[in-house]
């Protein structure tokens, strides 16, 4: 006899299964039926929830973009930190790397999942762009950033970089990649009026840490 659950309870049992099987089977091969056997569930009680596979996989991006935003929210809301210290230290807490969060983006770079890739780049965008702004403008009020436009420059760096360092994109060499990352972190200094170098720990994220070999 299958067990009644409360809605979020349920919702989230869904997207906990549906992350799993996207990172270890691909979004391709995944299918509803796979879902449902792993939670247990009849169609009638998945289509109440989703409308199609699709619908879940934008759920699963979803719920990733708020938990990121929530943790950039509490980086935001620590007073005692100086602008620079939490761009740096909100950089560290949304980063994916290591975690299942990180398994299922991968996944959406294939060029099949490019619709679902865009909507997670939009995700991100919409939710932490606004918590960062935040840290620049108080960074203005510092003196350490000098930018009429906290959210939109915060917008298009966000957009632009989730996407041009996507490796099923561009396919760089480690000398071009390497090359790149430096002239990232240069532009996003320049955008936000900060001193040169402020970003610099950002190379390691972007792309790997051979900026030896772009000098």
């Amino acid at each position: 006899m299958r067990v009644s659950k409360k809605h979020d309870v349920r919702l989230n049992e869904i997207l906990d299964a549906a992350e799993l099987l996207f990172t270890q089977k691909g979004y391709e091969q995944a299918t509803v039926n796979d879902i449902l056997d792993k939670v247990e569930i009849g169609k009638g009680t998945f289509y109440h929830y989703f409308k199609s596979k699709e619908d879940v996989m934008a759920g699963v991006i979803r719920r990733i973009a708020e938990g990121l935003v929530e943790k950039a929210r509490a980086v935001a809301a620590d007073n005692t930190l100086s602008a620079p210290e939490k761009m740096k230290s909100m950089l560290s807490a949304v980063s994916l790397s290591g975690n299942t969060g990180e398994a299922v983006l991968e996944e959406l770079h294939r060029p099949a999942n490019e619709r679902m890739h865009l909507m997670s780049i939009v995700e991100a965008v919409r939710g932490i762009a606004p918590v960062m702004a935040e840290v620049i403008q108080q960074g203005v009020s510092e003196g350490v950033y000098h930018t009429p436009y906290p959210l939109e420059t915060m917008e298009f760096l966000l957009a632009s970089t989730q996407f041009f360092f996507v490796d099923a994109v561009f396919q760089w060499k480690p000398e071009e990649l390497a090359t790149r990352v430096k002239a990232c972190v240069r532009i996003i200094e320049l955008s936000l009026g900060a001193a040169e170098g402020s970003f610099r720990f950002l190379s390691g994220a972007l792309g790997p840490e051979s900026g030896e070999t772009a000098k």
